[in-house]
């Protein structure tokens, strides 16, 4: 049966994976509605390539770009937030959510009220309004499935068992194209000294995220959130081969292991094709070429936002949500040149901190709206905590 699918954040690497496994088996997929960002031709191109009904780019200024760039194709152009809402509230089987950023919770949560399948791999949505998330899944009858790598690893060992008989999860982390470097060479890091990774062909933000490690954090507190389990359950190791994606381990001290080579179509095809496993065109892995395995326990003093989100799970609440804005504002202010790669862990604690005195970070937002209206204040927030580490 040809399935509806739709893809938002088309443009970004977990899109073009996602948009490279459909166009391998056309005919199994009507392509609804596919969007992106300022990456114009990509978005065109791809949306004429799958006979999408609908493309659509974020940037309202970009509207006539988008509709020149699908003259004759047959394809709809639109723009803006609206736009996306809109595209959401088209009937689809699946639809991928990889909108990268707080941008991408609307979406989502409109997608979900008609009771579709959600493959998740916009972090932003668990990590800032987790429990809001999961309940409109329950009230409207959808499905979520986890597309980051580590959370799909997770999902695949928990197959057949009981929650009650899990003791710990583990999610493992490349370390990062910095992970090798002295600890006192870590403050002159650049944009590109941080943003080349050794293992994994990802964007600029999450690549940096990577070396940082803040990626992994936000993956911890997105276990606690989507697997319900408690934060003193969920733990990082260093892997750097990357073969090893997450581990869970049992009661009766088993311990059950995702491996796979570091490709994204491995969670991505694996939530499409779900409940069914399909063939994938990823490389096939050779234990004895690669021969040794490796694990290390992360050094927080490298690592500190690993820390910060222990503490926030501990916190919960809106905790969450300030350190997600707050994360993303200082991955601003690094890429900007206004403050070192070590600063950025400091901006986040420090607008948690601030925030803490203005409102309880315990207390979880009740409302989208609300989630929105708290990561708003906590952008704002941080900038003010880049401005006065400037000025000091």
């Amino acid at each position: 049966m040809v399935r509806r699918v739709s893809i938002f954040g088309a443009t970004g690497s977990i899109g073009q994976n996602t948009v490279d496994l459909i166009a391998r088996d056309p005919d199994a997929y009507d392509v609804v509605a596919l969007t992106g960002g300022a990456n114009i031709a990509q978005l065109a191109e791809d949306a004429k390539r799958l006979g999408a009904d609908l493309a659509v780019t974020c940037f309202e200024d970009r509207l006539e770009d988008l509709r020149a760039a699908l003259d004759g194709s047959g394809v709809e152009a639109a723009a803006g937030q609206g736009a996306l809402i809109e595209a959401a509230d088209r009937p689809a089987d699946w639809i991928m959510s990889a909108i990268v950023g707080a941008a991408g919770l609307a979406p989502g949560f409109r997608a979900l009220r008609h009771g579709t399948t959600l493959a998740l791999a916009n972090k932003e949505s668990l990590v800032t309004a987790g429990p809001l998330l999961l309940a409109e899944a329950r009230a409207h009858g959808a499905t979520i499935l986890p597309v980051d790598s580590e959370h799909s690893a997770v999902f695949q060992a928990l197959v057949g068992e009981e929650m009650d008989a899990v003791e710990r999860i583990i999610i493992t982390a490349s370390g990062g194209g910095l992970r090798d470097w002295p600890l006192e060479a870590l403050a002159q890091a650049t944009v590109a000294d941080a943003g080349a990774h050794p293992n994994w062909d990802m964007g600029q933000r999450i690549t940096i995220d990577s070396a940082s490690m803040f990626n992994k954090a936000m993956e911890l507190i997105e276990t606690k959130e989507f697997f319900g389990v408690g934060p003193e359950k969920i733990e990082a190791v260093v892997h750097p081969q990357s073969i090893v994606h997450a581990l869970v381990g049992f009661t009766d001290g088993a311990l059950m292991a995702h491996l796979g080579a570091p490709d994204m179509r491995h969670a991505i095809g694996y939530a499409l094709n779900w409940p069914e496993r399909r063939e994938l065109p990823v490389n096939r892995i050779d234990l004895a070429q690669i021969a040794t395995l490796e694990f290390r326990a992360p050094d927080l003093r490298r690592y500190p936002a690993l820390g910060i989100a222990q503490a926030v799970m501990e916190t919960g609440g809106r905790a969450g949500c300030i350190f997600n804005a707050a994360k993303e504002i200082a991955l601003d202010g690094f890429i900007a040149g206004r403050i070192g790669f070590m600063d950025m862990s400091g901006i986040v604690e420090a607008t948690l901190d601030a925030m803490s005195t203005e409102f309880s970070l315990t207390i979880p937002p009740s409302t989208l709206e609300e989630v929105l209206e708290v990561d708003h204040m906590a952008r704002d927030r941080a900038w003010s905590c880049i401005r006065q580490k400037e000025t000091a």
